[in-house]
């Protein structure tokens, strides 16, 4: 049976899904933005700082599903410029030790929703 559980500190959903989704022990997150639903503005500031909000609405999700970012075991990163790869690394590396990091494909496209740079989603196991 599935549980959904969302946050109210992330962004609303702006279709018909949820933020994620536990099956077992598994929670699926879906891909994130860099959406600040405190003051209800897409983060535009350059590729570091919408890597770091998207990093936090990722938190704000695994936090209300009582998880840390230790249980993640796959992301899956969608970026626009894989020119920015290297900003990025270092900001989503600085959430993870070394040692315990999760797989991850990062793929550059060519357009995300309202024109971002850059989605992240997860795959965690409690």
């Amino acid at each position: 049976m599935k549980q959904i559980i969302n946050s109210s500190k992330a962004p609303a959903p702006i279709g018909p899904y949820n933020h994620s989704v536990m099956v077992g022990d598994l929670l699926f997150i879906s891909g994130q933005i860099p959406f600040n639903q405190a003051t209800e503005t897409l983060v535009t500031t350059g590729i570091q700082d919408e890597t770091k909000q998207v990093m936090q609405n990722l938190y704000y999700i695994v936090e209300e599903a009582g998880l840390t970012f230790e249980h993640v075991v796959k992301a899956t990163i969608f970026i626009r410029n894989m020119d920015h790869f290297s900003m990025i690394n270092e900001i989503y590396g600085s959430y993870f030790s070394a040692e315990t990091a999760p797989a991850r494909e990062c793929v550059q496209v060519e357009k995300l929703p309202r024109n971002v740079n850059i989605e992240i989603s997860m795959i965690l196991h409690r």
